[in-house]
């Protein structure tokens, strides 16, 4: 089977880029920099998309009506690289300083969450077929587990849910690149 023209074979993984939302999506050029990048990631990216219904029917299933009640949206990745200050974005409650040459997180205390919400952007660069470019807007609520083992490296495991970006209730914005005729 041979694909048309608007359809791709994706493959590989890409990047992870994270900046607080501040109520609406930054240009791409501004959000893909080295300073709002997450981490890198292992593992690759996956969106879930859930939606869910209520049907209603009558006894003797003659009549019937479907209706979306709820739509439920997560990112999850794997970080490889990280640093303390990686533990503000993916962590309510965590506080970092820096003071003499070290880093200090503290995290924990239900008083000390930031209600902040975050652009997370997955870029997937494809020099041949165009790249994709998927971002929602939530927070981590996963919570995270770092283990360190003597023959692996050390992954934090983040899962954002997403919530709306916009007055439409958008929850996913997928951008693709296509080729121009």
């Amino acid at each position: 089977m041979s694909l048309t023209a608007a359809q791709k074979i994706i493959l590989g993984s890409g990047k992870l880029y994270i900046s607080e939302f501040t109520g609406t999506l930054p240009a791409d050029a501004t959000i893909e920099v080295e300073a709002n990048l997450l981490g890198k990631i292992v593992g690759g990216a996956t969106v879930e998309y859930k939606p869910s219904f209520y049907r209603a029917q009558d006894d003797m299933q003659t009549v019937s009506k479907t209706v979306l009640t709820a739509e439920d949206v997560s990112l999850k990745s794997g970080l490889m690289t990280i640093n303390g200050a990686t533990f503000a974005k993916i962590t309510a409650t965590a506080r970092v300083t820096e003071a003499a040459g070290k880093r200090t997180v503290k995290i924990g205390g239900i008083a000390n969450q930031d209600g902040k919400q975050y652009i997370i952007r997955f870029l997937h660069e494809d020099p041949s077929e165009g790249d994709i470019r998927l971002s929602i807007v939530g927070n981590n609520q996963s919570g995270f587990t770092l283990a360190f083992v003597k023959d692996k490296e050390s992954v934090v495991d983040v899962e954002f849910k997403a919530n709306p970006i916009d007055s439409e209730g958008t929850l996913i914005i997928y951008v693709e690149e296509i080729p121009v005729a």
